[in-house]
């Protein structure tokens, strides 16, 4: 009898933590011009409170803005299941709990940590709406045929909801510096690049106006292929393509590497016709980091290492 009394007391308790944490939703303070930013985003227009005390953030790019301008503490969820190597200290971080996958979200979770602004990537699109019945939810994605000036609103939006406008602008003058010094060589530079991902011994080729098109649209090296088709997955291409395009920089990205399935073995990637370009005479076929290039991007510091990977390449 002790046993079915305490049964019933938990499932009683469970109800009422639950209807407590409803009431306080419900409670929750009317959103105005005043006490909130209205965020403009291509899924819709999302009204935020300023300076929310608890984010989760689905999207690497803005994760690594927030972490740059000192906002740590307002996270409180993340995807730790494909977290890129440069935010791997989010990985210990017990304060911080584990949404689950990129596309794999742990609604549960989300839901009990109570959150006050979600922030998703392209990767969460379909759970927007869902997501958005949790807590106010805003979509993070930068525009490939205008990455700059999109990066800097995504980066801004995020600088006036949490009061950091001043600290962002400094940030943003040294992201600014560091494209003009790449920009300044390129052009005096005549050298081309073609910019390929490798996935199970394929490739794609990506271009201009491309996800990794920030290689020709930003830093301006000249693309060893004209005419890419702007495409999600790229074009598929063979070896003989490369051959034939003869790129002075190779760049790759490695999928498999990126999401921890098969690394590229580089002898099988830098076969008999690839030895044959000019990339790979001159040492120029260079490894992006995958977890950066294809996981992430579009961040304060994401921006900043995709600079510093494209400098060093062609210095």
């Amino acid at each position: 009898m002790k046993n079915l009394f305490k049964v019933q007391f938990s499932i009683l308790l469970i109800f009422l933590v639950a209807s407590c944490q409803e009431q306080n939703r419900k409670k929750s303070v009317e959103l105005t011009d005043e006490n909130s930013v209205l965020v403009e985003h291509p899924l819709g227009e999302t009204r935020v409170p300023k300076n929310p005390d608890r984010v989760v953030v689905m999207e690497y790019g803005s994760l690594d803005t927030m972490k740059e301008l000192g906002l740590d503490e307002k996270v409180v969820g993340i995807p730790k299941n494909n977290l890129p190597a440069y935010l791997n200290a989010y990985e210990e971080d017990e304060t911080i709990k584990n949404t689950g996958g990129l596309k794999d979200l742990n609604f549960q979770t989300i839901n009990e940590l109570q959150p006050d602004l979600i922030i998703i990537g392209n990767r969460q699109v379909d759970d927007y709406e869902e997501l958005s019945k949790i807590a106010p939810t805003i979509f993070m994605i930068v525009d490939y045929a205008d990455y700059t000036d999109s990066f800097k609103e995504n980066a801004r939006y995020l600088g006036d909801i949490f009061g950091k406008e001043e600290l962002l602008e400094k940030k943003l003058k040294n992201i600014d510096k560091v494209s003009k010094e790449i920009q300044e060589f390129t052009k005096k530079d005549d050298k081309e690049a073609l910019i390929v991902m490798y996935n199970e011994r394929k490739f794609s080729a990506y271009g201009k106006g491309s996800r990794f098109g920030i290689v020709h649209d930003v830093f301006g090296i000249e693309p060893a292929s004209k005419n890419l088709e702007v495409a999600v997955h790229g074009k598929s291409i063979s070896n003989e393509y490369i051959y034939d395009t003869n790129p002075d920089y190779l760049f790759i990205i490695d999928r498999g590497a990126a999401i921890n399935t098969n690394k590229a073995n580089r002898k099988e990637v830098e076969n008999a016709l690839i030895q044959k370009t000019n990339a790979f005479k001159e040492d120029k076929i260079v490894y992006l980091s995958p977890d950066i290039w294809y996981l992430s991007g579009g961040g304060l510091m994401s921006f900043q290492r995709m600079a510093e990977e494209i400098k060093s390449a062609l210095y």
